[in-house]
C-alpha cells in the first residue's frame, strides 16, 4: 500500500508557534510601561501648576534635574545630596557637560526660600539656562492672576 502524496514532492513544512514569543513580548511591554516612569520621577513631588504657560517652550533639550522636596531635602537628577554640597556637585557636572542646562522642580508643599536657594546656588555656577518645571494644568481652587 503507498501513500497518496508519494512521489507528488510533497514536504511537510514546519509551523511556529508564535504565542510564547507574543507572551513574552508582553510580559517586556508591561515591565517598561512600569519600571521607566517609576525611574524618570525619582521620588514622588508635587509640581505646581501655572495658569499661562509660554506657548512655545522647548521641552526636549537635556538638563540636569535639581529637585526640592516639601520636606527639604534637595536632590541632583537621581541622588539625594547636603545643601552644602550641592554647589560643587553643580560645578562637577558643569565641567563635565558644558552647556547643559538645569531643570529645578519644586514640589507643591516646599519652602520657597529652599527653592531660591537652589536656584541662586544653580545661578552661581553659572548654567546657560534655569527652567522651573510646572504642571500645565492649573490648580482647581486656587486664585485667578488679577484678583
Amino acid at each position: 500500500m503507498t501513500s497518496k502524496w508519494v512521489g507528488k514532492g510533497y514536504r511537510a513544512r514546519p509551523v511556529m508557534n508564535v504565542t510564547p514569543l507574543v507572551d513574552v513580548v508582553l510580559v517586556l511591554l508591561i515591565i517598561f510601561m512600569v519600571v521607566i516612569p517609576a525611574i524618570e520621577q525619582g521620588m514622588a513631588i508635587e509640581v505646581p501648576g501655572i495658569h499661562n504657560p509660554d506657548k512655545k517652550a522647548r521641552s526636549d533639550f537635556q538638563a540636569f534635574t535639581v529637585t526640592v522636596t516639601k520636606e527639604g531635602t534637595v536632590w541632583l537628577d537621581d541622588q539625594e545630596i547636603p545643601w552644602g554640597k550641592l554647589e560643587a556637585r553643580l560645578k562637577v557636572a558643569a565641567f563635565r557637560a558644558p552647556g547643559k542646562r538645569v531643570v529645578l522642580r519644586g514640589d507643591k508643599g516646599a519652602s520657597y526660600g529652599n527653592i531660591r536657594r537652589a536656584y541662586r546656588v544653580a545661578q552661581q555656577v553659572g548654567f546657560p539656562g534655569i527652567a522651573m518645571k510646572v504642571s500645565h494644568r492649573r490648580d482647581q481652587g486656587s486664585a485667578q492672576p488679577g484678583r
